[in-house]
């Protein structure tokens, strides 16, 4: 799989950003191509000879679509959709860990991402390592890791894990160490993709009242969930994807309602 190519993510000021001054995420018709191989192959080494003799046939997918997104400073924001509809690439493009094909991405102030379970951490180091690993790819120094540590230890209730292999710990215990490192200093913008799915309620209600607390302080929230009842509660406004494609950008509970509708009608 290729990377898109010709990039544009910027913070300089344009037309749009003048009109539009509260906003702190601007999505200007964003197109984000894929190529893949037509075919699976067994391994790299077979890959690279097919390749080198001009065997390798590609398809395009479209992951996004001539998306254009605005999404204002202090809201809690939610993606739904349906598996491969796009969110995920489009959280991607905002935490600024990959590029866009067509268009521009705008994005105002520090991203504290949460896009997969583990990410940013070693499986083989332990809990303690992997919070200064963890703090520095989040843009921390050593020393606000150091006084930020028993903070982080609290928030994530793992005090007797943390010297620990993080190879031991369950889905759960990632999701809650992820979350207090991300979540240590209040980020401009916080990207959560389905970690607070994982893990025990009281934990989830924990990390949402943290959420919270951040929008109320004036931080935004980019949300994706598969469970609507989350969205609904939390987001006041929602955007569905479908196909790489915006279908509707609105009240959280009117594009619930009409996501829940098209899905009824799918599976008949």
């Amino acid at each position: 799989m290729s990377l898109p190519t010709v990039p544009e993510i910027s913070t300089m000021t344009s037309a749009l950003e003048m009109q539009t001054g509260d906003d702190v995420v601007i999505l200007e018709d964003i197109t984000v191509r894929y190529r893949v191989p037509r075919e699976r192959f067994r391994t790299f080494k077979e890959f690279v000879i097919r390749r080198m003799k001009g065997q390798v046939q590609y398809i395009e997918l479209l992951a996004l679509n001539h998306v254009s997104l605005q999404v204002k400073k202090g809201e809690v924001f939610g993606l739904i959709g349906a598996n491969g509809a796009g969110k995920t690439t489009l959280l991607r493009l905002v935490a600024r860990v990959m590029r866009p094909t067509q268009g521009r991405v705008i994005v105002r102030g520090r991203v504290a991402p949460l896009l997969a379970m583990g990410a940013g951490f070693h499986p083989e180091l332990t809990g303690r390592e992997n919070v200064y690993l963890n703090g520095s790819l989040l843009g921390y120094t050593r020393q606000q890791i150091d006084e930020l540590f028993d903070q982080i230890v609290e928030f994530a209730e793992l005090r007797d894990f943390m010297n620990a292999p993080l190879r031991t710990y369950s889905s759960g215990m990632l999701a809650r160490l992820g979350f207090a490192v991300a979540t240590a200093q209040m980020p401009d913008i916080l990207i959560v993709d389905e970690v607070l799915s994982v893990g025990d309620i009281a934990f989830q209600e924990k990390s949402a009242a943290r959420i919270q607390q951040f929008c109320k302080a004036g931080a935004t929230v980019l949300l994706v969930s598969h469970d609507m009842g989350s969205i609904l509660k939390m987001c006041g406004r929602a955007a569905w994807l479908n196909h790489g494609e915006i279908v509707q950008v609105g009240q959280a509970d009117q594009v619930i309602r009409q996501f829940e509708i098209f899905m009824e009608v799918e599976a008949a």
